[in-house]
């Protein structure tokens, strides 16, 4: 899994802005105004070789209702801030506090600093978990960065002074960050398949699991949320050993409130990370949603397995057209991942449940399916005879031969003369004779191009 670094502070640090470039885009919206940051965003960078995901959060607020500064010992507001930042470190491999050098070290500042330092964890080597840097943002000048010593006194070690938005001395932080992750393990194995139950809330996820086990693993409730964390639970099937994860229901982003259920959101997103297969669920009795088509992205940008499950089946009217119906609608708002299979269930009755676990598995074991060089060869040269790539500036690509590199997934790569010439679409053209082959049902697949001169 990659590490998770989560940005904190208090509002208009510059967390978004340093969020953006470490992810590389403009994803967080960045304004002047206190508190524009109003959710959590997930973002991958990478440094030094080391991938990790990034959280940019929303500023620790220390008002009342958006109007009156609270007093230094407001309950209402050493609470709240004590609730994000524990939350927080819980959940973060490591956490950059960003402060803000014209302002100077703050009250605010304090508190934070005092939360982050007692909910760390003493290590067995005498270090402590997770790790804080300390950005101190916005020292365009040489005046600046020395005024950043005066952030020695929250007590969280070096500050490490920083430009955000110019980039200034980034690098040197993100040294030492990445530095203490824990060591990359090359080729880990676990036996268990793991399978994540994801999708909004209240879509029947805990319902779900507790047939699959049968017995109330987990508690099942009407009320959206109820599921907090990410809950694991071991089975044997088929005499496979099978670890279910059951998590908390990932709202829209402006739906996600502060607080505990803005980290069980992170929870779900590592669920999916360290999955071999998702179970998307989709409400039956809503139809199909922006929301779930967003969860339906993250499952391929991890690039993992996916089973549709349609929950609620139970309480739909139907006639003979309305399963063909939703296929047709899910597979139109899910057209970037239409190798998923969709099966429709009721949690409640039973209805299919039986028939979840076979198909998981075998969308598990398309996913280490491999197929050989020759066969390979045979796709692309075919499929390049009846549709040849079209030129570009008089150039045109060839496709000297192709290999499979590894499963888990599929992963195929391709020799040509010039990997920029091939368009998008020709790539989705390959993907799609090599599905005509072996479906891969349920799983991505990648194709990589690499160069190589004509002999």
């Amino acid at each position: 899994m990659k590490p998770i670094v989560a940005l904190v502070g208090r509002p208009n640090v510059g967390k978004s802005t340093l969020f953006n470039r470490l992810v590389g885009e403009r994803m967080a919206i960045v304004d002047d105004t206190p508190g524009t940051t109003r959710d959590r965003l997930f973002g991958d960078s990478e440094w030094n070789g080391r991938l990790f995901t990034v959280i940019d959060t929303g500023g620790i607020d220390p008002t009342h209702g958006g109007k009156t500064p609270l007093s230094v010992g407001s309950v209402d507001f050493i609470e709240d801030i004590r609730r994000q930042a524990q939350a927080a470190i819980s959940e973060a491999d490591a956490v950059i506090f960003v402060n803000d050098v014209e302002s100077g070290v703050t009250e605010p500042d304090r508190e934070v600093a005092n939360i982050l330092r007692r909910s760390q964890k003493k290590m067995p080597d005498g270090s402590f978990s997770p790790p804080i840097f300390l950005a101190v943002n916005k020292c365009d000048s040489n005046a600046r960065r020395q005024q950043a010593t005066e952030f020695y006194e929250l007590g969280l070690g070096e500050p490490y002074p920083i430009s955000a938005i110019h980039g200034t001395d980034v690098g040197d932080l993100l040294d030492v960050l990445v530095a203490s992750f824990p060591e990359q393990k090359e080729n880990e194995e676990d036996e268990n398949i793991k399978i994540a139950i994801v999708g909004k809330p209240n879509a029947g996820k805990s319902s779900l699991l507790n047939k699959l086990v049968g017995k109330e693993r987990v508690i099942v409730s009407p009320i959206a949320g109820t599921t907090r964390d990410a809950i694991d639970t071991q089975i044997e099937f088929d005499g496979l050993p099978i670890t279910l994860i059951d998590t908390a229901g990932i709202r829209r982003r402006g739906k996600i409130e502060k607080g505990v259920e803005e980290y069980s959101v992170i929870r779900a997103f590592k669920a999916i990370e360290r999955a071999d297969v998702s179970l998307l669920m989709i409400d039956a009795t809503t139809g199909i949603t922006a929301q779930d088509a967003h969860i339906a992205g993250f499952i391929k940008d991890e690039w993992k397995s996916c089973v549709v499950l349609v929950n609620k089946w139970d309480a739909i009217e139907k006639d003979s057209t309305t399963m063909d119906a939703y296929t047709e609608k899910i597979l139109s708002d899910l057209n970037f991942v239409s190798y998923v299979p969709i099966l429709y269930i009721s949690a409640k009755t039973g209805q299919r449940v039986d028939q979840v676990m076979p198909l998981a598995l075998r969308v598990q074991e398309e996913r280490l399916a491999r197929l050989t060089t020759s066969k390979i060869n045979e796709i692309i040269h075919t499929a390049q005879d009846a549709h040849p790539h079209p030129t570009h500036a008089g150039r045109a690509l060839k496709m000297y031969y192709g290999t499979q590199v590894r499963s888990d997934p599929p992963t195929f790569m391709i020799y040509v003369n010039e990997p920029s010439l091939m368009h998008f679409t020709y790539l989705r053209y390959l993907e799609n004779q090599i599905r005509n082959e072996y479906s891969f049902i349920g799983t991505p697949i990648r194709i990589v191009l690499k160069g190589r001169r004509e002999e």
